[in-house]
Order: structure tokens, then sequence, then C-alpha cells
């Protein structure tokens, strides 16, 4: 396994959102190290079931999880976002069935809900 703290985060594809994430994790879990599964929107394909989508994402948390070691799994929807374009309250709802598809999977590893806002502080959701 690899030397360093990893933690996964399964974020937005949208650039805006990746340093707060990756600056959170570092500052508040001690990461040294964040693996990022992006997509556009990702919290709308895990609470939809989008299966195919759903499935690649899995597959790329069980190598943060088994390979790298990250005990943190962050499901994390923001602001203004074209892949999703729904209200920050419909995003939460999103982000909490998202949770509970991705604690499904069972692995070794805690899962909580963040939320990227528009001044791009992060916000806990669900730890």
């Amino acid at each position: 396994m690899p030397e360093g703290k990893f933690v996964t985060a399964i974020n937005c594809m949208d650039g805006r959102v990746q340093e707060p994430v990756m600056q959170f994790f570092k500052l508040r879990h001690g990461a040294d190290f964040v693996d990022t599964i992006s997509e556009p929107g990702p919290i709308k394909a895990l609470s939809e079931g989008d299966t195919t989508l759903t499935g690649t994402i899995k597959t790329r948390v069980e190598i943060s999880v088994e390979k790298h070691g990250s005990k943190l799994i962050a499901v994390i929807g923001h602001d203004d976002c074209a892949g999703n374009p729904v209200a920050k309250d419909e995003q939460l709802a999103q982000i909490d069935l998202a949770i509970e598809v991705v604690k499904s999977w069972g692995f070794n590893a805690k899962v909580i809900g963040l939320f990227v806002k528009d001044n791009y502080n992060v916000e806990v959701v669900r730890e």
C-alpha cells in the first residue's frame, strides 16, 4: 500500500470544486492525497440508480479503498452544477440517497456528504 493518508472524493468534474474539496480533506482530515472520482453531477447518478455509471464509480472507489487504504469516502454536490442543475435542497436529498448507495457497497470506510457552496466553502451536510 502506498505511503500517506488517502481519502476518496466522489465529486463533480467541475474544476471550480476540486481545490476546495482537496483543501477540506487536507485541513480537516489530515489527508495527504485525495483520490478524486469525477463525473458531471455524480450524486444524481448515484441517487437515481444509474447502474452503468454507478458501477464504474464503485470500481474506482474499490481501488481507492482496497489499494490506497482510504478510510473516508465523500459524496459531493455543489452550487451551479451543470451536470445536475437542481436546487440545493434537491441536491441535499440526492446526497443522502447517494450515501446510502455507497454504504451498501460494504467498504470498510466512513461515508460522508459534502456540499460546496457558491463561495467555494465546503459544508458538511452528513457525517
